[in-house]
């Protein structure tokens, strides 16, 4: 059985659950749209370091289309090779 401790101050609740990830997904599931996207939002912009490498290698990839555009492929072409 759960036993929630909540304090609420104006805007802020504070819960200190044990939850299991359904009753995560359930609790989520009641917020309001814009409640939805300020939890997004802190989900993605809280510690979302992105490793140097793959930095670079997304930098040396779009490098490359700039020097070489002939060797990208469109969508449909690129999609065709990954199903055959």
């Amino acid at each position: 059985m759960l036993t929630p401790k909540i304090i609420v101050f104006m805007d802020t609740l504070h819960l200190n659950v044990n939850l299991n990830f359904q009753q995560l997904l359930d609790i989520v599931k009641q917020l309001s749209p814009s409640e939805k996207l300020k939890l997004n939002d802190f989900i993605w912009n809280d510690t979302m370091d992105i490793p140097m490498e793959h930095q670079k290698l997304v930098f040396d990839r779009m490098q490359n289309s700039k020097v070489n555009p002939e060797s990208m492929l469109d969508w449909d072409e690129a999609s065709k090779t990954l199903t055959s």
